[in-house]
């Protein structure tokens, strides 16, 4: 039974829950997908792999891009999905299959948008990197993702987040020599030396940038450590994984070139790192979407695929019904009331008035 998306936006976020989309086993909801889109004429529908996007192409002046990823977690006794009361439970209903639903019905329903639309449904975003379904359009078909802004239906409780804060781990190492633990003083600890990095992280004080009007808070912090031989040898290397969370306006190369120096002594090797992204709140198409939403803004405290759209020059934000602090639990739900709000404040948005091309 395929999908219906002139059903409610609440019973149309159950059947979507209920065809399991674990990472990497996307295959039938995309196919679900891909079927209910192709039956609307006025969408260009494209198929690449496990992502489906559609695309309005009336000449506007604007272009927009709605985005929610079809994967999950892995299942915790959480499917099918059910009903108490105003809540709908299940894997997915907040991250992000209420999302998901809310796109899809606009796509199906908002036939003369003011803005042409793109809707994006891809895969693998609960993954690593290197198969995130986004990632790989915005390498092979970057033109698929093209627009002057951008949201990404991510779980914000209703709220806009703007933007998100880059990552970046490194590992920090002190350096000692090794010697046999009854004659210590024969050598240098390691473990001991690396006390001065704690020290460095324990002192720090986050900063609060402020970009775009929002205000981030940055984090460093230790979340591994490591080192030590045997229980009768001196250690010569200890190292320790730090974390940095930086706001959007320092870049990668920034935001490595700060960590270098507060840890200038030791030596510091880059593991992995991820872009912030701009808040983009003003631009037009932005400025329009608060104003219709009626939602509260903030800055977005963690790292999400606005910062994909970012590094192709798309503005972007986080905005669904979904709460971000249920994502990922046995006992996730979205609030139905909160999944009719988005799309009726997104309806708006997309059919109110502006500046309408030929």
């Amino acid at each position: 039974m395929g999908l219906d998306l002139f059903s409610d936006v609440a019973d149309l976020t159950a059947a979507i829950v209920d065809i399991e989309s674990v990472s990497g086993a996307e295959k039938a909801l995309a196919d679900a997908v891909e079927e209910a889109l192709r039956a609307f004429p006025h969408l260009a529908v494209e198929r690449v792999g496990n992502n489906v996007v559609a695309r309005t192409r009336l000449g506007r002046a604007e272009r927009v891009v709605l985005a929610g990823h079809l994967d999950t977690v892995p299942l915790n006794g959480n499917l099918p999905s059910r009903v108490v009361g105003e809540r709908l439970y299940g894997c997915g209903t907040t991250d992000m299959k209420s999302g998901v639903a809310v796109a899809l019905r606009l796509a199906a329903t908002v036939v003369e948008p003011t803005r042409d639309i793109t809707y994006v449904f891809y895969e693998c975003e609960e993954i690593e990197a290197e198969h995130n379904g986004l990632r790989k359009l915005a390498v092979s078909r970057p033109e698929l993702l093209a627009g002057d802004f951008a949201v990404l239906m991510e779980p914000t409780g209703a709220q806009i987040e703007g933007g998100c804060q880059g990552t970046l781990r490194a590992e920090v190492t002190a350096v000692g020599e090794r010697a046999h633990s009854a004659r210590a003083w024969m050598g240098s600890n390691a473990i001991h030396t690396a006390g001065r990095i704690l020290d460095v992280l324990r002192a720090y004080e986050p900063t609060r940038p402020v970009v775009d009007g929002l205000e981030f808070r940055e984090g460093l912090n230790a979340v591994f450590i490591s080192g030590g031989v045997a229980g009768n040898v001196i250690p010569d290397e200890c190292v320790v994984t730090v974390n940095y969370r930086f706001a959007p306006d320092k870049s990668v190369a920034e935001a490595e070139a700060y960590v270098r120096e507060i840890f200038d002594g030791f030596q510091v090797t880059v593991t992995d790192a991820a872009s912030a992204a701009r808040p983009g709140l003003t631009h037009p198409a932005a400025a329009a979407f608060v104003a219709s939403s009626g939602a509260g803004v903030r800055a977005k405290l963690g790292w999400t695929d606005v910062a994909r759209f970012s590094e192709l020059g798309v503005p972007a934000v986080n905005y669904g019904p979904g709460e971000p602090t249920l994502a990922h639990t046995k006992d996730e739900y979205v609030d139905i009331p909160l999944i009719a709000e988005c799309e009726q404040r997104m309806r708006m948005w997309l059919e109110g008035p502006t500046n309408v091309g030929p």
